[in-house]
């Protein structure tokens, strides 16, 4: 009788934890619609909006006057033009803050690897997390006196890059940093033991050993400065032609995104842009995963 009587204790507690575990799931179900219900919606408002003005012209002209966007309104019509303009400015801008950006990141962060706790570095550690947290517009108003004021004499493509630059060296570092500790430590020692150079070491062991998560480090700063827009405003300014000019004004899509927040017409350009630029941006996420499925 006695076994009886715990044979259905066991089934019921069994069939307790179940509905526990049944009810536990949906809970984390609904709260994980109720989270991501937000991003779907916005994602799908952009896609709704901004589809309707992506055509070949968006990708191969400059921007459009006021009056030309205004007459394309009043007639209910695509609005003429693109942003070819802001996607050049783009691409010149993130190129070079990646050409200043990259290699001293890296090289801070294999010193951070090679000196560990020492005194030095570690104040460089610090200095890097403290710099990873100003905003943006305080880096902008530095690259203006540093370089609009004192080098360009005005706005430039050069100024931007260099507050963008200076936003990327946080992300690069401590990726750096954190993909030399993955690696062996047997890889260097064996190296050295060969009487390999030490420079050569980094160069031909560290680095291409560390390639995936260095590059993973470089794209998610990249990802960061795409769309940053109030450094851009206090350097690079703005520019309604395609420029290739390091040292003048030049556009970028974020800024162009701001402008056409300021013109009533060209509100069609703003959804487009944006979902060209969300786009842009999720690409190289899906790439820096790539890398790193890879380590």
């Amino acid at each position: 009788m006695e076994v009886k009587n715990n044979t259905a204790e066991l089934k019921d507690n069994s069939a307790y934890r179940r509905l526990k575990d049944k009810v536990f799931f949906g809970i984390v179900i609904g709260v994980s619609v109720i989270t991501i219900s937000p991003i779907i919606l916005i994602i799908g408002k952009l896609i709704l909006k901004g589809f309707k003005q992506i055509n070949f012209s968006f990708f191969t002209e400059v921007t459009p006057s006021t009056y030309d966007a205004m007459v394309a309104v009043s007639n209910n019509e695509t609005i003429p033009g693109g942003i070819v303009n802001g996607i050049t400015g783009t691409l010149l801008i993130v190129g070079i803050a990646s050409l200043i950006a990259i290699p001293i990141g890296i090289l801070i962060g294999l010193f951070l690897f090679e000196s560990g706790e020492k005194a030095y570095a570690r104040l460089i550690r610090n200095l890097s997390d403290i710099l990873q947290g100003v905003p943006s517009i305080v880096l902008g108003l530095i690259a203006y006196l540093w370089v609009v004021k004192g080098i360009t004499n005005g706005y430039s493509a050069l100024a931007g890059s260099v507050a963008l630059a200076i936003m990327m060296l946080p992300l690069i570092i401590r990726s750096t940093e954190e993909t030399m500790k993955m690696i062996p430590g047997s890889l260097k020692e064996a190296g050295m033991a060969l009487g390999v150079p030490y420079y050569k070491v980094i160069l031909r062991v560290l680095i291409p050993s560390g390639f995936s998560g260095l590059m993973t480090g470089i794209l998610l700063a990249i990802s960061r400065i795409l769309g940053e827009t109030a450094p851009l405003m206090l350097t690079a300014l703005g520019n309604p032609m395609i420029n290739w000019d390091a040292t003048a004004p030049t556009s970028a899509v974020p800024l162009l995104i701001w402008d056409f927040y300021n013109d009533p017409n060209m509100v069609d350009l703003i959804w487009s842009s944006s979902l060209f630029l969300m786009g842009f941006v999720l690409t190289l996420n899906i790439i820096s995963k790539r890398f790193i499925a890879k380590q």
